[in-house]
């Protein structure tokens, strides 16, 4: 995670994007180990900060929060720079990749290539390596889904451990 950073999103902060990888983890320990998201094993994932647009600061400046998933010294590529050029294209155009690739190649300069599996949804951008393409995708949509519901539930002001059935957690 990049320690100098711009002053972003008071909802969707590096806090609540570690919650939400947190809880879209199960699913992707599950592809990951029976290989049925893709054959690497690994996974490296970059959430970029939602307030934070190109013209108000660096890239690396708005990346909000980054992990990787298995063991860096056994890649066969370089999973974390392939999530990096992932979500750095989704952030600047603001468009998920595979919309970019299908829709608007156009705009894609020739070290964009290999967009596909970044996302962007409702402002949240997200890299995501490793997995096949479609499931790079649908990591970084859930992650971004799940991060924008706990920042929903921080401007609510809701507690954290408000469980999933709606009861309030005992005092």
């Amino acid at each position: 995670m990049n320690h100098d950073r711009a002053s972003g999103s008071a909802f969707a902060n590096a806090a609540a994007a570690e919650l939400a990888i947190e809880l879209v983890m199960p699913m992707i320990r599950a592809g990951l180990d029976t290989r049925r998201i893709g054959a690497s094993g690994f996974l490296y994932i970059v959430i970029m900060d939602p307030a934070l647009l190109p013209g108000d600061c660096s890239y690396e400046q708005a990346v909000l929060h980054e992990y990787a998933v298995g063991n860096c010294q056994e890649w066969d590529v370089d999973y974390a720079r392939y999530a990096h050029e992932k979500a750095r294209v989704c952030w600047r155009w603001q468009r998920s990749g595979h919309q970019l690739r299908a829709c608007s190649p156009h705009v894609l300069r020739p070290a964009d290539a290999g967009v596909w599996g970044g996302v962007w949804l409702d402002g949240i951008t997200v890299g995501v390596s490793g997995a096949d393409p479609w499931f790079d995708e649908a990591v970084g949509l859930s992650v971004a889904a799940f991060l924008r519901a706990i920042a929903k539930q921080h401007a609510l002001q809701l507690p954290e451990t408000l469980t999933l059935t709606g009861e309030q957690p005992l005092p």
